[in-house]
C-alpha cells in the first residue's frame, strides 16, 4: 500500500519539502545573530569534513557547544542567562492536569493528524533511505508508537508528540542509526527532564547557534529527499513526476497557508496531502492518454 501510495516520486518530494520548509526558520534565526551562527557552522562543516571518528560523529554538539562558548564570551548570551540557570532549582517535578475535551479544539487538531501521518512515513522512507533497509512494514509500528504516545501525553497535560525532522537530520549527519542509541538518548532525556536547572541551560542557547545548527540539519532532510530520487532513478522527463513534485515542492518551501472551515493549514499540509492525493490521479490522467503522449512509468 505504501509503494502504491507512496512512490519515489512522492516520498522523495515529501522528506525534501519537510526539511526545506523550515529553512525560512534557520534564516531567521542565522539572521538575529550572524556572526555566532556562524561560528557555529563552521565548526560543524570542519568537523563533519576533516574530523575523524567520534569528533566527526558529534559535528553537531561540537558545533552548539562551541557556538555557545563563543556567544558568551562576546556578550550574546542575554543579560539574564546566568540568572535564569541559578536561580532554577536543581531537580523538579512535572505538573500534572486531567485532560478535558472541546470539540472545537478536537476539530481544529483532527486534519493535523493527516498531515502527521505523512510526514511520520516520510521520515521512515529518509532513515530508509539512510541505512539501505527496506522499512516499510516498521511505518505502521511508528504511526502507532506516535498514537499512543500522544494519547498518554494528552491524559496527564502534555503536549501532543511525533516525529522530529530535527533527529533525522542528526542522523544524516553523525551517520549512527543505532536504535541502541536512541533508547540512551531517550532516557537521558527523561532524566534531563527532572532537573530544571538543566532545562534553563538549554534554554539559554542563543538563536544564531540554532540558525548555524539548523541550516545544516534541515538542509540534509532536503538532500535526503533528492538522494531518495536519485536513487531510485525517479524519471523527471515524465510529467507527472516533474509537475506533481514542483508543485509540491513549492507549496512546502513557500509554506503555502490557507484557512479551511476555520482550521489553519501550511504549507507541509498541502505539499505533502496535496501530492499524495494528486499523484494518482495524475497518473490515471497520463496513462490513459496511452504512450504516445509520452514516456510511461
Amino acid at each position: 500500500v505504501l509503494d502504491a501510495v507512496m512512490p519515489p516520486a512522492v516520498t522523495g518530494a515529501i522528506v525534501a519539502l519537510i526539511g526545506l520548509n523550515l529553512a525560512p526558520n534557520a534564516a531567521e534565526n542565522f539572521a538575529s545573530q550572524p556572526l555566532v551562527a556562524a561560528v557555529t557552522l563552521l565548526v560543524i562543516l570542519l568537523a563533519t569534513v576533516a574530523g575523524r571518528g567520534m569528533v566527526s560523529r558529534l559535528s553537531i554538539l561540537l558545533g552548539v557547544v562551541v557556538g555557545w562558548v563563543f556567544a558568551a564570551l562576546t556578550g550574546n548570551l542575554g543579560d539574564d542567562a546566568v540568572a535564569a540557570i541559578d536561580a532554577a532549582p536543581w531537580v523538579g517535578l512535572p505538573e500534572f492536569h486531567a485532560p478535558s475535551f472541546n470539540v472545537s479544539a478536537i476539530a481544529v487538531a483532527l486534519p493535523v493528524l493527516v498531515v502527521l501521518i505523512a510526514e511520520n512515513v516520510g521520515h521512515v522512507k529518509a532513515v530508509s533511505e539512510m541505512t539501505k533497509r527496506d522499512l516499510d512494514d516498521l511505518a505502521g509500528d511508528a504511526l502507532i508508537a506516535d498514537g499512543l504516545a500522544s494519547t498518554l501525553a494528552g491524559g496527564f497535560g502534555g503536549a501532543g508528540t511525533t516525529t522530529y525532522a530535527e533527529n533525522i537530520g542528526v542522523m544524516a549527519a553523525t551517520r549512527v542509526y543505532s536504535t541502541a542509541a536512541y533508547w540512551v538518548a531517550a532516557f537521558t532525556a527523561i532524566l534531563l527532564a527532572f532537573v530544571p536547572k538543566f532545562g534553563a541551560l538549554i534554554f539559554t542557547i542563543p538563536t544564531g547557534v540554532l540558525g548555524g545548527a539548523c541550516i545544516v540539519l534541515y538542509g540534509l532532510i532536503g538532500m535526503l529527499g533528492v538522494r531518495i530520487w536519485m536513487d531510485n532513478k525517479v524519471n523527471f522527463n515524465n510529467p507527472v513526476n516533474l509537475t506533481a513534485a514542483a508543485v509540491a515542492l513549492i507549496a512546502g518551501i513557500g509554506n503555502l497557508t490557507l484557512t479551511v472551515g476555520g482550521v489553519s493549514l501550511e504549507g507541509i499540509a498541502w505539499g505533502s496531502v496535496g501530492i499524495i492525493v494528486a499523484y494518482p490521479i495524475m497518473k490515471k490522467l497520463y496513462d490513459s492518454v496511452g504512450e504516445g503522449h509520452g514516456a510511461k512509468y
